[in-house]
């Protein structure tokens, strides 16, 4: 074997470990689940809010207050249903978290007037920035352990 094909043997050997890093159930992988579980709690919990607190049709009625379509309440909520459900239990967990980003990046861009604190009146926008945040840290990290589905789709890895 010339020195080529052995450099090339131990980098694509070594691309694959690095890959498979958050696969095994090691203390990465966990934390990369820990961070997935925790943040699609919080997306699923940012759904039940619009169904079971404020209701679909008020939710409607606030987004058409602030300037958009009323009826995009209604598949903004099944996407944080969906993608909450989806990093929770693992199934394509990465593009679940990539896809939630525009969403929350529309709910900063609303609260920004309100100023940083999200407690402010209206709501400011360090959560929703964090939550994007939390969303691009998964896709890059990785699902993490005890996931239904992988796919390497949209992937950095």
């Amino acid at each position: 074997m010339n020195t080529f094909t052995s450099s090339a043997a131990v980098n694509s050997s070594s691309i694959a470990d690095k890959a498979d890093a958050c696969t095994s159930a090691g203390p990465a992988a966990l934390g990369a689940a820990l961070l997935r579980l925790s943040l699609g709690v919080v997306w699923l919990a940012h759904a039940l809010l619009k169904l079971f607190v404020f209701t679909l049709p008020g939710t409607a009625a606030f987004f058409e207050s602030i300037g958009f379509a009323g009826w995009m309440a209604y598949p903004v909520f099944l996407a944080e249903l969906a993608g909450g459900l989806a990093l929770i239990l693992g199934i394509y967990a990465r593009q679940a978290a990539l896809l939630l980003v525009p969403v929350m990046t529309v709910a900063a861009w609303v609260h920004l007037p309100n100023g940083w604190v999200h407690t402010s009146t209206g709501g400011g926008w360090e959560y929703p920035v964090f939550l994007i945040l939390a969303s691009i840290s998964v896709w890059l990290i990785g699902d993490g352990a005890f996931i239904l589905r992988r796919s390497n789709r949209l992937t950095m890895a």
